[in-house]
């Protein structure tokens, strides 16, 4: 029975968040949009599955669920931050580039974490490394590279590598 599932569904997770957002883009839950959105939800992950270099399974929900709550919290806290830089003298920015070494080593878990840095304002995730084990970074304002490297590891990588293992 599970080879069988597999087959239908080779990304169950993925499944469940095509039809949450269709649903969501529709503004209904009305019973077409869910058929119709249960349906490409569930066609879309199966064509698609042979273009997937991996199969992921997600290890610890509940920290995949802290991780979220930490990024919404730091992307909040890093608007204001940014908000205050730019409004402020700007001789007082201190902008700059560093490397931080990756011990994440799935494809998702690496493009999760780049796009998270992305995502809070003041950074931006700018390029990796050939062999997948450094990840450039621009930050509008740093005054300790080697501390801003230790909390982006510890808030961001170190809970992705504990969510995503490769199958």
């Amino acid at each position: 029975m599970k080879p069988f599932l597999n087959k239908v569904l080779p990304h169950p997770i993925l499944t469940l968040v095509l039809w949450g957002v269709w649903l969501l883009l529709n503004n209904t839950i009305g019973a077409g949009h869910i058929v119709l959105g249960l349906i490409l939800a569930i066609f879309i992950p199966w064509l698609t599955s042979g273009f997937w270099p991996e199969k992921v399974r997600i290890q610890s929900p509940l920290t995949l669920l802290k991780f979220l709550g930490v990024v919404l919290w730091d992307i909040l806290v890093a608007n204001m931050a940014v908000a205050k830089l730019i409004l402020g003298r700007n001789k007082d920015l201190n902008p700059g580039f560093f490397y931080i070494d990756l011990d994440i080593e799935t494809p998702l878990g690496i493009s999760l974490l780049a796009n998270t840095i992305s995502l809070t304002p003041g950074t931006v995730s700018c390029d990796l490394t050939e062999d997948r084990k450094r990840l450039l970074v621009h930050a509008l304002h740093i005054e300790d590279i080697p501390a801003t490297i230790k909390e982006i590891k510890a808030r961001y990588e170190a809970p992705l590598k504990k969510v995503f293992v490769a199958c």
